[in-house]
């Protein structure tokens, strides 16, 4: 079991890719070694919305799937199977399949992981968090969303932040009306978090999404007044805050890909792609 005599996470045994049907269609960065992502523009039209939605959809009900696996034994490998199933199965390609190289079908990220965990032959433990995040790909568009889930029953302080990364997420979408600058975001997320005394992740942002995986728009999740870009109507972007029980400096590990709090403090995440409307946002990936 890939822990350390701490309990800490180590990097694991990474089976196989996985495969995807021919007749699904990949995204343009399948096999390339960078993607070409910029200047796709973050304003879509009514009917690419709703490609989005649908693959937004495809994504969160992927993630249902997973979350109904998650317990005791089981191992981030596992997970993955079911997520990349569930999105091949429904027509689309699993986003992270191939992005620069990342070897899997979803991100699974266990407590002090931050982000983008590659699933392994973890086993995972009564009381462990486990970020599960997914993208699906569809008729040229991405829908991205993550949850973050306990493993069986945990300790009060980690139920708590569980719940209170989501209701972040939740306060961060509020904040989201035509004509104001994107930093408004990050800052109701971080006002809300500093009433518990957590960290907020500054090195991974939201971003702009669609077309493009990542479009280069930085979504911040801290009061960031540099990050200015005005919110207009038609605007496709995620936010995904997360947040730590300690510090937020964190180190990146030998596959470059996962990243860990220096402290190993424990971390949750939630995440959805919204789009902006004349009177806020609304939520792209929901089941």
């Amino acid at each position: 079991m890939p822990r350390d005599e701490h309990g800490h996470l180590t990097a694991g045994r990474i089976s196989p890719h996985r495969a995807v049907p021919k007749d699904i269609e990949r995204p343009e960065y399948v096999g390339k070694v960078e993607p070409h992502e910029h200047g796709l523009g973050d304003t879509y039209s009514p009917d690419e919305v709703e490609r989005i939605r649908t693959a937004g959809r495809i994504a969160s009900q992927a993630i249902d799937a997973v979350g109904a696996a998650i317990r005791p034994g089981v191992t981030t490998d596992e997970l993955d199977r079911i997520g990349h199933e569930f999105v091949v199965a429904h027509g689309a390609y699993p986003s992270t399949l191939g992005y620069r190289g990342y070897p899997k079908s979803l991100c699974s990220s266990l407590n002090e992981v931050i982000c983008h965990g590659i699933p392994d032959d973890t086993v995972l433990q009564e009381g462990d968090l486990v970020n599960i995040d997914i993208t699906a790909y569809k008729d040229g568009m991405h829908g991205d969303t993550n949850r973050t889930f306990i493993v069986g029953q945990a300790s009060q302080e980690v139920e708590d932040l569980v719940t209170r990364t989501r209701l972040a997420l939740e306060r961060g979408i509020k904040a989201v009306a035509p004509g104001r600058q994107v930093n408004v975001i990050g800052r109701a997320i971080e006002a809300y978090a500093k009433r518990f005394g957590y960290g907020v992740v500054r090195d991974y942002t939201g971003h702009g999404v669609g077309r493009a995986f990542h479009s280069g728009l930085i979504i911040p999740h801290y009061d960031a007044p540099q990050y200015d870009t005005v919110i207009e109507p038609g605007m496709v972007f995620t936010i995904e805050p997360m947040l730590t029980l300690g510090g937020i400096e964190a180190d990146i590990w030998s596959d470059d890909w996962t990243v860990s709090t220096r402290d190993k403090s424990w971390t949750a995440q939630f995440e959805h792609t919204l789009v902006v409307t004349e009177r806020g946002a609304e939520l792209l990936t929901v089941s």
